[in-house]
């Protein structure tokens, strides 16, 4: 078993890794339905909950000071006959699900232009899903960002607005040059949505330039346009769209178009992760390494930045695993890399399992002596772990080479360059950095 210590890592990584926990409000008079949201909203998607029975009662809490993250508003409330609590919550700020039993087209066209997030209707046996799958849709747009380029600007502060109000993060440009600037300097921007006609390049031209340097499953591309051409649609996914839209459209129409694309990418990244993670360690592995490394290592040598490369083995594995047996040897494995993982987050390193109990790091901007140092940290930090095994404690050391990398080559010959120095950190005596710079030592 591990020590609990270990368990404490492990438990702050995986904290740390989930998105922050919202606070959901609820305007809601009906006890039945306010408790089984809360229980919902508590236990499934732990978030905190406030229930709010009536307009005076949400009045007092934010008198009270309480902060919402996003809203499920009932319209009829007693003493908020026609809707009126729904003007408060959006002049707050606060993203608005309605959830109401009254509902026309009347109606929908008033809620639409009041600016609510969504709306879901009461008579409908999967209503509180519905609920809940629209606030948490909300809620992850927070860390999803959209590019609008249209050269009108009454018609992008439109669709900048609409994405507003479904809480994503917005750039907007107004010709497709300054478009593809932007998408250089935020290379976060996962949905671009562009006007056919502008001044100096059309839709499709920025579309086939975004194509070049970003693949589908990196950026969706919506078009949109008012032109009455049938063809322009086909013509825009030919270039490389994954959608298209004509104007005048429907409201709800472009939010399921654009939620869909976003949900796409999500699944995508899921593949990609998974196809990129350790089975047994959760970290990146082999082929991400290989994948992601090469670029990290040519824009190092493009700004003339110094970059280095390790291999971390841990020592006498072979034994371990013949002493104690695979099941040890796997816990070893977690807990060695649970402890890596910690020390390289938010350091901009790259971490990965090779394979078996190798490690590599991969560390832009630091150069030989700089990352000898950080890897005797490294080395350091591991030797202090304990497993508590039934005959007693159980200490792990690790050994580790650093090549610094100077010039371009093939991305195994810079691991190969490490590997050499592991072997002498390892022939050495074990437990112990080497590097090119020792060498005269």
């Amino acid at each position: 078993m591990f020590v609990p210590a270990e368990d404490r890592v492990e438990d702050a990584v995986s904290a740390k890794g989930s998105r922050r926990r919202a606070h959901v409000l609820v305007i809601e008079d009906s006890r039945s339905v306010s408790s089984m949201l809360r229980h919902r909203f508590e236990r499934e998607c732990g978030h905190m909950v406030t229930i709010c029975n009536s307009m005076r009662q949400f009045d007092e809490a934010v008198s009270a000071g309480a902060v919402f993250d996003i809203a499920v508003v009932d319209l009829n409330l007693p003493d908020s006959l026609h809707g009126e609590v729904l003007d408060r919550v959006i002049a707050l700020g606060v993203a608005a699900v309605v959830f109401t039993a009254d509902f026309n087209r009347e109606q929908r066209e008033r809620l639409v232009e009041r600016g609510v997030a969504d709306y879901v209707i009461k008579n409908n046996e999967r209503a509180v899903d519905m609920v809940i799958e629209a606030v948490e849709r909300i809620l992850s747009n927070r860390d999803v960002c959209v590019l609008v380029v249209d050269d009108v600007q009454s018609a992008r502060k439109m669709l900048t607005d609409l994405l507003n109000v479904q809480r994503f993060h917005v750039y907007s440009a107004a010709t497709g040059a300054e478009a593809l600037t932007v998408l250089a300097r935020h290379p976060e921007i996962e949905l671009v949505l562009t006007d056919y006609n502008m001044p100096d390049m059309d839709g499709y031209e920025l579309t086939r330039r975004i194509r070049r340097d970003h693949g589908s499953d990196r950026v969706r591309i919506i078009g949109i346009s008012s032109s009455s051409d049938r063809l322009l649609s086909a013509s825009f996914l030919k270039a490389g769209a994954n959608d298209f839209v004509y104007r005048p459209f429907v409201v709800e129409e472009l939010q399921c178009r654009i939620q869909h694309n976003i949900e796409t990418l999500s699944q995508l990244r899921q593949l990609r992760l998974a196809a990129f993670s350790d089975y047994l360690t959760g970290l990146r592995n082999r082929r991400y390494f290989f994948d992601e490394g090469p670029p990290k290592v040519a824009g190092c040598l493009e700004r003339g930045e110094p970059c280095s490369i390790a291999m971390l083995d841990i020592d006498h594995f072979k034994k371990l695993n013949d002493s104690y047996g695979h099941e040890i040897g796997d816990r070893v494995l977690k807990v060695v890399a649970t402890r890596l993982r910690l020390i390289v987050e938010e350091t901009g390193h790259m971490l990965a399992r090779l394979g078996g109990e190798e490690f590599s790091f991969l560390m832009p901007g630091l150069d030989s002596v700089m990352a000898s140092q950080f890897c005797d940290d490294v080395r350091e930090q591991i030797s202090t772990l304990r497993l508590a095994l039934d005959e007693g404690d159980l200490g792990v050391t690790v050994s580790i080479g650093v090549a610094e990398i100077v010039e371009r080559e093939n991305f195994s010959n810079y691991l190969n360059a490490a590997d050499q120095f592991l072997y002498l950190a390892k022939n050495y005596g074990r437990n112990r950095v080497y590097s090119e710079h020792m060498l005269g030592g």
